[in-house]
């Protein structure tokens, strides 16, 4: 049987939205409950301007524009067989609470991996009169999948993700995943891909078991830099990138490890309890 196949010329340039996202506090305040997060200021409804958003909180109203999409590229079958192989965020300032943005997404590049075929989508959210918000570079790897067609590389304004230092570590932080994570960040981040909650759609894209979000991994080692190297602060964060090397099956424990600061920006690893990465070249900027 042959392998599914993407076309790059059905993908070259592909968009969607722009669409209106309302940042309302109860998405918030679920976003922040489900990582753990004990801030009050993620829940302050009092405050002036209402809850804060978790440096992590963009990928919450990205995700629909990533399923709109991707239903434009491909059938559910090959979706399904897509994994998060990097991540690269731009906070150029905070979305607020009770304000209304406007996302979008555009395809900016299509390559042939060994595992398959990476896909890059960039997300462009701004406020209501243009000004940006938050950019986003994510990659997913479609595994087994090939690729008609020539390659698209990203465009040159891709933030790239340069190697972080891989030893002087200066701290280690433990996140502990349980086996509801994955139904709590779903229902809470409002990201519905059953890779994450249903073992039979697991299994039949070739997964060892339910596996946890990248994101969720992710945004759970940012909230320990944010704790341990910005005093707590969130709102100090202007970018996040990292990529995705292991699966988190649940339950398990990870490890976030600190690293020498790198060209201003904190770094970071998160291993698990053998030792394996499965999240590298990890960069918060400030």
């Amino acid at each position: 049987m042959s392998a599914p196949m993407l076309d790059a010329a059905r993908l070259a340039g592909l968009k969607t939205g722009p669409t209106a996202v309302t940042v309302a506090a109860r998405w918030l305040m679920a976003y922040a409950a489900a990582l753990g997060e004990s801030d009050p200021r993620y829940y302050d409804t009092i405050a002036p301007g209402g809850p804060l958003a978790h440096p992590l909180f963009s990928v919450c109203y990205e995700w629909p524009l990533a399923v709109a999409l991707r239903a434009k590229m491909m059938d559910e079958s090959v979706a399904r067989r897509g994994v998060h192989a990097f991540h690269n965020l731009v906070v150029h300032r905070a979305p607020r609470s009770g304000e209304s943005l406007r996302a979008s997404a555009r395809v900016i590049g299509v390559q042939r991996v060994r595992a398959g075929t990476l896909v890059v989508i960039r997300f462009s959210t701004t406020d209501r009169t243009g000004v940006a918000v938050t950019t986003t570079d994510h990659g997913s790897i479609y595994r087994g999948v090939d690729l008609d067609g020539d390659e698209l590389a990203p465009s040159a304004a891709e933030p790239a993700i340069a190697a972080a230092p891989t030893d002087g570590t200066g701290w280690q932080a433990p996140i502990e995943i349980s086996v509801q994570l994955p139904h709590v960040y779903t229902e809470c981040a409002r990201i519905y891909n059953p890779i994450h909650t249903d073992a039979a759609v697991a299994s039949a894209a070739n997964l060892p078991a339910i596996i946890l979000h990248g994101t969720a991994t992710l945004a759970l080692a940012v909230s320990r830099v944010v704790a341990h190297d910005l005093d707590g602060d969130p709102t100090r964060v202007r970018g996040v990138a990292a990529r995705f090397t292991g699966m988190v099956t649940v339950p398990s424990r990870l490890t976030v490890r600190g690293r020498a600061p790198s060209g201003g920006a904190l770094t970071f690893d998160v291993v698990d309890a053998n030792g394996t990465a499965v999240v590298t070249d990890g960069r918060v900027t400030r």
